[in-house]
C-alpha cells in the first residue's frame, strides 16, 4: 500500500495523464509546488514498487497497478470534496479539509461517505432539511 506522500504523487501524476496525456517531472513539480529533485527521487520509489515506469530523460508511464490505484484516488478525493459541498463546508476551505482527511480514512469509511452523497443526491429535499437544521443549531448558537 502507497504511503500518503505517494498517493498525492499517483494522484496527482494520474490526474496529468488524463488531462494532458502525459505527465513530466516539471508538471508534477509544478502541480505539487515541489522541487523537481524531490519529484525524481519520488518517481523512482513508485517505480520500484510497480506503480509506474519511469526513464530518466524519457518520462514516466503508470502501470495497471499505478492506474488503479490513481483513479481510485481521485474518485476519494474528489467524493471528499462533494461530502464536504453536501453538508455545508465553505468552498474555501473544502480543498484544505479534504487533503486533511483523505489518507486517514479507510476505504470503508470511503465507500460510506459515498452512500452517504448518494442518498443526499437521490433526492435533494435531504439537503434543505440538513441545511434547515444547520440554520437552527446556528441560530441557537448566536442566541447562547
Amino acid at each position: 500500500m502507497p504511503t500518503p506522500s505517494m498517493e498525492d504523487y499517483l494522484e496527482r501524476i494520474y490526474q496529468l495523464i488524463d488531462e494532458k496525456g502525459y505527465a513530466r517531472v516539471s508538471d508534477i513539480a509544478e502541480a505539487l509546488a515541489v522541487h523537481p529533485s524531490s519529484v525524481t527521487k519520488m518517481v523512482q520509489k513508485l517505480d520500484a514498487n510497480d506503480y509506474l515506469v519511469y526513464e530518466k530523460y524519457r518520462g514516466l508511464v503508470l502501470t495497471s497497478k499505478g492506474r488503479k490505484i490513481g483513479k481510485r484516488l481521485v474518485y476519494r478525493h474528489e467524493l471528499l470534496e462533494e461530502f464536504m459541498r453536501i453538508i455545508g463546508v465553505d468552498e474555501s476551505r473544502i480543498y484544505k479539509d479534504v487533503e486533511g482527511i483523505e489518507h486517514h480514512l479507510s476505504w470503508e469509511a470511503i465507500d460510506r461517505v459515498g452512500d452517504l452523497v448518494q442518498y443526499f443526491e437521490e433526492e435533494p429535499e435531504r439537503v434543505e432539511s440538513l441545511r434547515k437544521v444547520q440554520e437552527k443549531n446556528e441560530e441557537a448558537v448566536r442566541d447562547n
